[in-house]
Parts: structure tokens; sequence; C-alpha cells
């Protein structure tokens, strides 16, 4: 056997059918018995080009490790987290829908921001709390696939409308003349509806490289949930691909956006500081100051959980930073915006307790 080492291992790099068979052609020839099924893995999407490649890749059933300890307090938490994610993105589209005072651009792409939010948790949190209840996590292939998808297209699209909504502030701060024309309703819906495609646009392509990833025996995931990073790591075969591509998207579907946000909002500074009133310079800030809070937020924790260097990996880090990107992110937004914008908590309190309730102490900060 010994003398076969090397051919044995050429064998196993190049691991399809027609080698399998010179393999046992060559062991019977001199009087040997092919190796074990379990000995080696014969990955079904090493040749991608041929017409049986990937089918058996169907039945690959993922098991998520990210659970370990305490499954009964984290059903409990993330419940909550979900109920409460919501309560609040749905009570924002209401107010922006219910209250004439909100029909404006701001929160027309604030009704978007709340339905991603919805989508980011809809998408990742069930399947945490069916998998929390079960003595072993796991998601199917198709499920994975699925999953990330969603959750790649939320997080391109949510970046591309983080801009957006930095380039709304900057036009109507910075030039207020010129805001109707250059956010008019016709402009709105056109970015809205650019934001969702190039999202969706920069998940196909992340879905498709990973749907031509292999898993060799028991494919593992230190995660949660499916997203990129995980399937990397659990994959056996090349992942130079998806990681040329997850570091081209994290260029432009990441840094670009992130460079807009800080543009526009070093132009507003400047504008603010420049302000004569000290009143106006007060309005001009709380008007951005939730959505400069929301960037960031949003910008740090998606770069820990996408850039993270591979050296200093921790399996219990990168689960609490996706959990913190991914689920509890969608949570604060709308309580961000109803605590530090006052025309929502105006909304708010008219909608609860009607035109009548006087208004609060320090509402016009």
């Amino acid at each position: 056997m010994g003398s076969f080492q090397p051919l044995w291992r050429w064998l196993k790099s190049h691991p399809t059918s027609e080698t399998l068979a010179l393999w046992v052609v060559v062991l019977q020839s001199h009087g040997s018995s092919p190796p074990p099924p379990h000995s080696t893995c014969f990955c079904p999407q090493t040749n991608p080009a041929g017409p049986m490649a990937g089918e058996n890749q169907t039945h690959v059933t993922f098991m998520l490790l990210g659970f370990s300890h305490g499954q009964p307090f984290l059903f409990v938490l993330f419940l909550a987290i979900y109920l409460a994610t919501l309560l609040g993105n749905s009570a924002i589209l209401a107010l922006v829908s219910l209250d004439p005072h909100l029909h404006s651009p701001m929160y027309f792409f604030l009704s978007h921001l709340s339905c991603l939010d919805i989508c980011y948790s809809s998408v990742t949190v069930p399947k945490i709390l069916t998998n929390t209840l079960r003595p072993q996590a796991t998601i199917s292939y198709h499920g994975c696939l699925a999953q990330m998808f969603f959750l790649m297209g939320c997080a391109g699209a949510e970046c591309a409308l983080l801009a957006v909504m930095a380039y709304d502030c900057y036009a109507a701060i910075c030039q207020p003349l010129h805001y109707a024309d250059a956010m008019s309703w016709g402009v709105c819906v056109a970015a809205a509806t650019g934001c969702w495609l190039w999202g969706m646009l920069d998940s196909a392509i992340h879905t498709l490289l990973a749907s031509r990833l292999s898993f060799c025996g028991a494919a593992q995931l230190q995660h949660i949930f499916c997203d990129v990073p995980p399937l990397l790591r659990a994959t056996c075969s090349s992942t130079r691909p998806s990681e040329v591509t997850l570091h081209a998207a994290s260029v432009f579907v990441g840094l670009s956006p992130f460079l807009l946000v800080a543009i526009s909002y070093l132009r507003i500074l400047a504008t603010i500081l420049g302000m004569p009133v000290a009143t106006s310079r007060q309005k001009a800030f709380s008007t951005c100051s939730a959505h400069l809070l929301v960037v960031t937020l949003y910008f740090v924790t998606a770069n820990l959980n996408y850039n993270c260097p591979s050296s200093g990996y921790s399996p219990a880090a990168d689960t609490l930073v996706s959990a913190l990107y991914c689920i509890v992110t969608p949570m604060l937004n709308p309580l961000i915006y109803s605590l530090r914008n006052r025309e929502v908590r105006g909304a708010l309190r008219k909608a609860l307790w009607g035109r009548g309730m006087p208004a609060s102490p320090g509402s016009n900060a």
C-alpha cells in the first residue's frame, strides 16, 4: 500500500467517478481491495461541467454548531427580539402610511428601511427559534441557500438605502432650494427600487457561487444561520472565486455607500457649523442624528461580520457579531428613530392618544 501513496494522493485530489474506477482496477491488478467508502470524500461538485455535477449536494444537511448551551433561554431571548422587531418596524410603517406629516422623502426611505429590517429578522430568527427547541440544530441545503440569498439581498439593499438616506439629509440641509427637484417622488421611487434590485443582484451572485461549493462528510457550520463566511470555512472545494467576490462586494456594496455617507455628513456638518442661529443648528442636527447613529451601528457590525481577519477567528465572537448585525440592529432601528425624531414621536402620540395629548417636556429636542 505504501508504494501507492503518490497515486492515492493524486486520486484524492481528483475525486471523480473515473478516477475511482481507475483506483479499483489498479488495486485489483495487485490483489488488493478498494478502500472503504468512508476513507475519503468524493465531492459531487469537483467536476461541475459533468452531467451529474452537484446532483447529490441537494441531500446535504448542515449542522449548525452555534447553539451550545442555554437553549431555553435563547428561545425566549430571540423570540422577544423578533417580536420587538416586528412591532417596532410595523409601527414605523403604519405611522408613515397614516400620518400626512410623514409623507416626505425622508420617511418614505425610512419605511423601506423598516421593511428591510422585518425581512432581515424573518429570514433568520424563525429558523433559529425552531432550532433552539431541537437536540441538534440543522438546516437543509436548499434552505441554507435560500436563507443566504435573502440575507445577502437585504444586506446589499440596506447598504445602498442608507447611502440614499444620507444624500437625502444632505440635499435637505445643504441644498434646500433645490430639494424639491432633487428628491421628487419619481426620484425617490427610482432610488428605492434601485436599492432593492442592487441587493438582489449582489445576493444572486453570492448564492450562485455558493451553490457550486462541495461539502464533504458531516457538513458543519460554526454558526446559528447560513451566511457566506461560515459556508466558505466548511467547504472542501476551492473558495477562491467566492472569496474574491466577497472582497469585491465589500468594496462596491459596502465601502462605496459608506464613503458616500461619510462625504454627505462631512458636508452636512460643515453647513450646520456655518449656520448663524443656534436653534437652526440644533434642528438640522436632530434631523440627521438618528440616521447617523443607525449608519454607524450598521456599517461597523457589517464590516466585522464580512471582513474579520481569519488569524483571530473565534466562532463565539463571529456568532455574536452576526447576531448584532442581522438580529439586534433591526430591532434597534425603530427605537432610535422614535426616540431621536420629533416628528415620529409626535405621530406616535397622536396615533395612541389623539390630537389632544399635550407634548411631553423636551419634545422639541
